[in-house]
């Protein structure tokens, strides 16, 4: 998220004032270097690519509390957590990118970061050459893995917000940048032709795109079309209010993982943690977290701006309307800004039953900034810290009716 957030400043800055604080960024690149090289040294001890990085703030999402160790003897391979890690490449890649623009260096710097997006696509598929892949053919969705000491693996079919981080590995690149960049340009042309496999996985770099763009995605069409059928059915993930951290068809069908010894169960729960397991009150089964939307969102432009409008998909799921991605990035805002706009009878959602803070007229006005939101009805849970990822309901107005 530091990348992320890097890039996101110089671009607002570059926006609002013409200018390019690329001093800013190249100071910044340097300490995420270091960071990024901790990862793939710590953090992937297999060296297979495949990485595991504790809860990943996500507590209780999981069969298993991924910060301590596993409960049954083996090894947990994360899809979020190997998501993040592309993400963070492709990051890192669009800030070398940047910076090549005015000094050469960064090709070389570039190609590393390319490099490193492939290998963990293309592990993500085909894990230690084994043929496991994190994507499961049958239920269209990323899940994790578990490999046991006997060589045993199975996948752990619980559909949350695990299977959906692998949206937020994407990047769109304007052919004009790369046409200043020769050294680096060459050696996508190399990975074409000899690693046509790997790059066909995760890239549409020899095919343009709207206004002559190219794609990096861990989601080319087929899987991005997939998971936005999951996320767009309101028996799943879509709600009223944004996208839910775990599928609702789990209220009827939890989530039973039951091996040596060890139980454990997940199920649909939409508002506050019905147990202290894994961060206490901090859920994520079930409700509504802004920091994901807003990169669901994200992502979700990256994808239309080269997709165009001819990509369309359902939405709501079932409801035979089609519409573009940036449609889909649109509507999505919309239910996120209802959260907190009042409702045909007057109610803010965020304030659920709180008359208090319904009517009074010293309080009815004064939005608290929730933790996070109840997957069934916008409910505010957890702290308001009056600061924070909620408050970026600001950042969606704007884009949304500017």
């Amino acid at each position: 998220m530091q990348a992320w957030a890097a890039l996101r400043l110089y671009e607002i800055e570059q926006r609002q004032s013409g200018h390019s604080d690329r001093s800013f960024l190249e100071r910044v690149f340097t300490k995420l270097l270091l960071n990024f090289t901790w990862w793939v040294n710590r953090k992937d001890p297999r060296g297979l690519n495949v990485f595991q990085g504790g809860f990943l703030g996500m507590d209780n999402i999981g069969v298993f509390d991924r910060s301590g160790p596993l409960p049954v003897d083996g090894t947990l391979l994360q899809s979020d957590g190997t998501s993040w890690m592309a993400m963070y490449s492709l990051n890192m890649l669009r800030i070398s990118i940047e910076l090549a623009q005015e000094d050469e260096a960064y090709e070389d710097i570039a190609t590393k970061f390319f490099e490193h997006f492939l290998m963990i696509g293309g592990a993500m598929t085909n894990i230690g050459g084994e043929g496991l892949g994190l994507w499961d053919d049958h239920d269209n969705f990323f899940y994790d893995w578990l490999v046991t000491s006997d060589g045993a693996k199975q996948p752990l079919r619980v559909r949350s917000l695990v299977g959906l981080v692998p949206l937020f590995a994407v990047e769109v690149i304007d052919a004009d940048m790369l046409r200043k960049m020769p050294v680096f340009s060459r050696r996508m042309e190399w990975y074409l032709r000899y690693r046509p496999k790997l790059s066909a996985l995760v890239s549409r770099w020899d095919t343009p795109g709207s206004a002559d763009t190219r794609l990096l995605a861990l989601t080319r069409a087929f899987r991005f079309s997939k998971l936005l059928e999951r996320i767009l059915d309101k028996n799943e993930f879509l709600s009223d209010y944004g996208v839910r951290a775990l599928s609702r068809c789990h209220l009827k069908s939890p989530y039973v993982f039951d091996a040596n010894g060890f139980r454990a169960e997940i199920s649909y729960v939409p508002a506050e943690s019905d147990s202290d397991l894994f961060g206490g009150n901090s859920n994520w089964r079930g409700p509504i977290w802004m920091p994901v939307n807003y990169l669901i969102i994200e992502s979700l432009r990256k994808f239309a701006r080269y997709f165009g409008e001819g990509f369309r998909v359902e939405c709501p799921t079932g409801s035979g309307k089609m519409v573009s991605a940036s449609e889909i990035a649109d509507e999505l805002r919309r239910r996120l800004i209802d959260i907190f706009r009042r409702a045909e009878n007057g109610y803010r959602p965020v304030f659920g039953k709180y008359e208090k803070m319904q009517t009074d007229p010293h309080f009815k006005d004064h939005l608290l900034f929730y933790e996070y939101f109840d997957g069934d009805n916008g409910r505010g849970v957890g702290a308001s810290h009056q600061t924070g990822w909620s408050g970026l309901v600001a950042n969606m107005i704007g884009e949304l009716y500017e």
